[in-house]
């Protein structure tokens, strides 16, 4: 569901712009109509406040909390009902942040993700993508959004730049903490320079080599990742904030040294920052974690090469709730015969 929809409910019962971005505001922000000197009945039309009941439960019904997870880090893992039964993932990070999901399901394939094992689902409205920052500002504060949850981005496009724009006006989130993810798709280099807010964008590189991306990224766009960098770095020039570029270190295949020396080659003076993820072992995949150590080996080494670098945890790790992973439990549960016992789950979560 679209959150243009809500518009047209709005406009149908007689809304003006003011009064849109009145009840969308509230919405996003979690505020309250009914109460402090600009309450509904003193703010808003007759007819508008008549159809709000009807409004607000279907806003209300879009996300709902089925379970959460926290974590020893302070993040906490959501499991997510939608209004037709399916379930995404969110999860509320330290300091404010919030990871989304824009699709159930990913088309893409990385190999190494739990989430696109099997395929696309369906793509989620732009409400359903306002819905889960709604179900968790009701939880905690929450002044980040990331688009790094279920899905690819830019195969939604649409829906994910509408959400954009109603979380930096209405849902008053700060445009560089609205972070868009994605593989590397043209689109995204075409459509958000022209967004009315044009938020920060993550680049999903994970390696130098062109072949190797194509294995790792079945099904991304066939571009090499020099002119990744260069349609990125124009991006973040004509923003004037940097390019989040994220490097899942898969233990034998993109920790080299000969990877790293193509990072210095890509990104030496460029407006970026890269963040090295240590990639956490899932059951039934054969990529492997590598150590702490050499990771942090990494960093240093980009780091007195030039590229700023982030060495990072990923959120949760000790609740077994890697991206794609707390859904797959759950479907799992739902279709296990009652009387067959739980399989074992891991004690390592994904990104």
């Amino acid at each position: 569901m679209r959150i243009d929809h809500f518009r047209q409910q709005l406009r149908a019962a007689g809304a003006k712009p003011c009064h849109e971005a009145r009840v969308l505001r509230a919405w996003a922000q979690v505020l309250a109509l009914d109460e402090g000197p600009r309450a509904a009945e003193h703010f808003l039309p007759l007819a508008v406040r008549e159809a709000l009941p009807r409004i607000t439960e279907t806003l209300d019904g879009l996300a709902r909390l089925r379970s959460s997870h926290p974590a020893e880090d302070g993040s906490v893992r959501l499991l997510v009902d939608l209004a037709d039964g399916q379930t995404v993932e969110s999860v509320l990070l330290p300091r404010g942040g919030l990871c989304v999901s824009s699709q159930l399901g990913c088309a893409v394939g990385c190999v190494f993700c739990m989430t696109g094992r099997d395929g696309l689902v369906r793509q989620l409205g732009s409400a359903e993508i306002v819905a889960q920052v709604a179900l968790a500002r009701r939880m905690r504060a929450v002044r980040k959004v990331v688009f790094m949850g279920m899905g690819e981005p830019a195969h939604n496009l649409d829906n994910v730049l509408e959400a954009i724009e109603l979380l930096g006006i209405e849902g008053a989130i700060g445009h560089k903490n609205l972070v868009f993810s994605t593989v590397g798709d043209p689109r995204v280099f075409d459509a958000l320079p022209r967004a009315a807010v044009k938020p920060a964008l993550a680049l999903s590189l994970h390696t130098t080599r062109a072949e190797l991306r194509a294995r790792l990224l079945p099904r991304a766009p066939r571009i090499a990742p020099e002119e990744l960098v260069e349609r990125a770095e124009h991006y973040a020039r004509s923003t004037d904030y940097p390019i989040q570029y994220q490097w899942t270190l898969l233990e034998g295949i993109n920790d080299s040294q000969e990877e790293m020396d193509g990072i210095v080659r890509l990104l030496k003076g460029r407006y970026a920052v890269m963040n090295l993820i240590p990639y956490n072992t899932v059951d039934g995949l054969a990529f492997r974690r590598p150590d702490w150590e050499s990771a942090a080996a990494h960093a240093r080494f980009l780091h007195r090469h030039g590229i700023l670098t982030k060495l990072r945890h990923s959120a949760g790790q000790d609740v077994d709730g890697g991206c794609g992973q707390l859904r797959a439990r759950h479907i799992t549960m739902v279709r296990r015969p009652r009387d067959e016992a739980p399989p074992k789950q891991s004690e390592a979560s994904r990104l």
